[in-house]
């Protein structure tokens, strides 16, 4: 288990580090597009929803790689990691 933590450690840095660069890009994202109001504020929700996501499929994709997982092991453990980093931003 110790062996783990700073893993787990970087895994949730990436994911902060990830999440504060999606709320620049989607930023600017928003400012190409000339949004406003409850349009920019409803663009923003789905994009850093969006960039999130693909965070957390990274640093999953990266624990099966340290795992060295493949094939249907991979599969499974993709989904449940993903699933377990939603239920934890809830």
């Amino acid at each position: 288990m110790n062996k783990l933590l700073p893993f787990i450690a970087a895994a949730g840095f990436a994911l902060s580090f990830a999440a504060h660069a999606a709320d620049a890009t989607c930023e600017a994202k928003a400012g190409e597009k000339k949004l406003a109001g409850a349009a920019k504020t409803s663009f923003l929700k789905k994009c850093e929803k969006d960039a999130g996501g693909a965070a957390a499929a990274s640093a999953c994709d990266a624990k099966a790689s340290e795992k060295k997982l493949a094939g249907a092991a991979k599969t499974s453990f993709l989904k449940k990691c993903e699933k377990d980093a939603a239920a934890a931003k809830k």
